[in-house]
């Protein structure tokens, strides 16, 4: 299941303080640690990627944190696993990690469709 699948406005949620400890305020780590009642007050895209969860505590703030920094509870109260996304592209990254290129020198071998082949496969390795 998907994060929104999840997670509705006014699901209950825990904080991962050791995710997001670095960017809170003051205020805010006191206010997660007086607090043990969270509720999803909105939702807020994170950088494109994302989606972050605005939540408010049980005294009216609010702060907002990443998906992954929330874990989102049942009803009656137990954390809902969720399962990690498995990347769809494994075979091809798998396969292509450990391709190495050597970079040619001799005009023979720059010319060579073999050798333009390896280095086009080396070149996009990265973006599978």
């Amino acid at each position: 299941m998907e994060f929104l699948d999840l997670v509705k406005v006014g699901s209950p949620v825990n904080i991962n303080v050791s995710l997001s400890k670095d960017r809170l305020s003051t205020k805010t780590l006191n206010a997660i640690k007086d607090s043990s009642s969270f509720r999803v007050k909105d939702f807020k895209l994170t950088d494109g990627k994302g989606v972050g969860v605005i939540v408010e505590f049980s005294n009216g703030d609010e702060e907002w944190f990443f998906e992954n920094e929330i874990e989102i509870l049942d009803e009656n109260g137990k954390i809902i696993p969720r399962k990690d996304v498995i990347d769809k592209n494994i075979f091809f990254s798998n396969l292509l990690k450990d391709i190495k290129y050597k970079p040619k020198t001799n005009f023979k071998e720059l010319i060579n469709p073999i050798n333009f082949f390896s280095w086009l496969i080396y070149s996009f390795k990265d973006i599978f």
